[in-house]
Parts: C-alpha cells; structure tokens; sequence
C-alpha cells in the first residue's frame, strides 16, 4: 500500500498545532524548509524561521524557546513534526518581544500553548508602541499572541525529565530579555543578547544599552561551564568561550567609547576615532551600532563615571 506523504505530514501537524490551526500552516506560503540541528535525542535548535527556536521534547509535548518569526510558522511546525512526531506545543518561553522571536506565538497560543515571558514583554506585546528607525507605529498583538505567564526576575520549571531554569537579563538588548537554560541538557538559550553573526543590536529606545549587555554576557557567563552550548537567537550554537570573547570585545568597545564620550564625542566623531578599530570583528552598519552605543551611554550617563555630567 502505498504511503501519501502529505498525509502523513499534515498527521504530524495536526498533532503539533491542532486540526483547523494545521491546515492554516500548511496553506501559509513558505520559502526553503527549516533545518534542524539536533543537540541530543530530546533537544534540538530549528534554523530557518526568522530566528532560532531551541525545541525540547518533555513529558506531556513540546516545549519551545522563541516562536519563530510571523509568515514562518509552517516550516517551524514541519520540523517540529520531523522532530517530535505528533506531539504538541505545551509551552512557549519569549526571549523578548521582537517580531522574529514572538512570530508564531498566536498560533500557538490558539492551540493552547502557555506563552512564558518576562513581564515587560508582555506589556510590548499587548500595547502599541513607537518604532524610531521606520518611524511608524506598531500595533499591539492580538490577545492569543500575549503571554499567559510572566515573572520579573527567575523562575524554574520542569518538562520531562528536564529541569529548567530561567531568568532576566536587565537591559541587554531590550528592556525584557531573558534566558533559559535547560540544566540537564547543559544548554543554555541566550535570545538576542550574544550576536555570533550579526551586530550587537541595543535597542534603546527599548531600553537596551551596551552596559547593560555587558551585564547581562558576564550573568550568561557565570551560569554556563566549558561544556554548556549556548544558543543565540541568530547564528551558531556557541561555547561558553566564544561567549566570553564577544564580553571582552564589548568590554573594550564600552571603555573606548566612554572615554571618548568624556571628550564631547558623538557616533560620528567615534566612528571617526576609530572605536570599533582593531577588534577581533567587524561591524555591517558601524555608524548605526554606535549611535545606539551613545544613545545608552547618554541615558546613563549618571553611571558611567565620577567625572562625566
């Protein structure tokens, strides 16, 4: 007898996402298939859907790190289906607010999973809010997008076998930013706050400064050991060492750009000193990052040094 495969795809999806809620991804057009990089027989990171999304196989269904961005939300549950078979999407923690990270968070959320997130996530979810580079409003999400269940500073769960803890990152690269680190697995989901293939994003007008990053890299840091594979939202599953050589470099970044902040110098002026000069990288849009880089050193200018007014 032969096999139908879509059949046995839409089967799959239907477990993850629901019946009605799986015909709606099967039809959402999709470009090339997600990849899927298995970290161990129960975790695994899906590549290719706007962001990367850290997936765990628990006790009662999946549980999910960040939802991929909005329109990709087919290839995220194919793999998913690929992955875990017919089992459903139980939780869904948000690293922060931002569009890539919270995309199929509605669909999810209509198929009823729980949606984790630090508070102030939610609140950017659920109001409409400025965005300053496009100069344009964003509207608030739909209620079913919002998270069920927030915190402020840590918490813990299980899933499974798994024991997972999570926590805040005070403005590293928004103002609720959070990771999630699967102990028994020894791996650690760090969002938007380590940027391995792109530029260090601060989103100031969110609340993100390059302090407050630096804060935020030397907690992720501390938690992880030699072993622990930190996933990003963007990029490659990192050592702790490689995480510890993109602190350095923002440290030197930090002290090179307070100092010249000192002296009355803007991102132009910065750019032109050479601040972001003989580092182990380099920046696509180096204007752009270091006119955010100011616009935090200005914010919290009061804590800078004893000498800057």
């Amino acid at each position: 007898m032969s096999i139908d495969r879509r059949s046995v795809l839409k089967a799959g999806l239907s477990g993850v996402l629901g019946g009605s809620l799986a015909r709606l991804a099967l039809a959402e057009p999709s470009a090339a298939a997600a990849q899927l990089e298995r970290l161990s027989d129960r975790l695994a990171v899906v590549r290719g859907v706007g962001g990367n999304v850290v997936a765990l196989q628990g006790g009662d269904g999946l549980l999910l790190v960040d939802s991929g961005a909005d329109g990709h939300t087919a290839q995220l549950t194919r793999a998913l289906a690929a992955f875990a078979g017919g089992a459903a999407v139980r939780t869904v923690f948000n690293t922060h607010w931002h569009p890539e990270q919270t995309g199929g968070n509605e669909v999810l959320g209509k198929a009823g999973a729980t949606l984790i997130a630090h508070e102030k996530t939610r609140l950017w979810l659920a109001t409409d809010h400025y965005v300053p580079e496009e100069d344009r409003y964003e509207r608030a999400r739909p209620k079913a997008a919002q998270p069920t269940k927030t915190f402020y500073t840590t918490g813990s769960l299980t899933s499974g076998s798994e024991h997972i803890d999570y926590g805040y990152l005070l403005e590293a690269h928004t103002d609720g930013d959070i990771y999630v680190y699967f102990r028994d697995s020894n791996v650690l989901a760090v969002g938007h706050v380590a940027a391995p293939v792109r530029d260090p994003e601060l989103d100031w007008f969110a609340g993100g400064w390059i302090g407050g990053r630096l804060d935020a890299l030397t907690l992720l840091h501390s938690l992880a050991n030699e072993a622990t594979r930190i996933v990003p939202a963007d990029g490659p599953v990192l050592s702790r060492a490689q995480l510890r050589a993109e602190l350095d470099l923002l440290q030197i970044v930090y002290d090179r750009t307070v100092e010249l902040l000192r002296k009355g110098d803007g991102p132009k002026e910065m750019l032109a000193a050479g601040a972001l000069q003989g580092l182990a990288r380099t920046w696509n849009d180096p204007a752009k990052f270091l006119y955010a880089v100011c616009k935090g050193l200005w914010a919290h200018h009061n804590v800078l040094t004893h000498d800057i007014v």
